[in-house]
């Protein structure tokens, strides 16, 4: 049975539930979004490492590649090459865009490397 003082206990529920769920969809938001453009990395950096690892300069082959896989940008690209292997290092500073959740964690520094044996061109 319902009193008069319960009147509007769901609304009042309510308003407390709703900003802490939507900061909550937010954030996996955010989540997902840094770690797709993670993998992103990942991918390009392994493609760059692929084709240093069989051309001549492997410097200018890897961030060829690098561009052509990704559209991250800017994005940076190092390579360390050896007389055996090819080490490709691609790092991103992912600026945080879901609103709220953004602007309390910062931009993300995201980086992957790979390394392939070398290859005669």
């Amino acid at each position: 049975m319902r009193t008069p003082r319960d009147r509007g206990q769901a609304a009042v529920e309510f308003a407390i539930v709703v900003p802490a769920v939507v900061v909550l969809v937010l954030g996996i938001v955010q989540v997902v979004s840094v770690a797709g453009r993670q993998i992103a990395l990942e991918h390009a950096a392994r493609a760059g490492a692929r084709a240093a690892s069989v051309a001549a300069d492997p410097s200018a082959a890897a961030r060829s590649r690098v561009d052509a896989t990704t559209s991250l940008d800017p994005i940076t690209v190092a390579t360390t090459a050896t007389a055996t292997s090819v080490t490709v290092t691609v790092s991103y500073t992912d600026p945080t865009s879901a609103p709220i959740v953004g602007n309390v964690i910062g931009d993300v520094e995201l980086e992957a490397s790979a390394t392939m044996p070398r290859e005669p061109p």
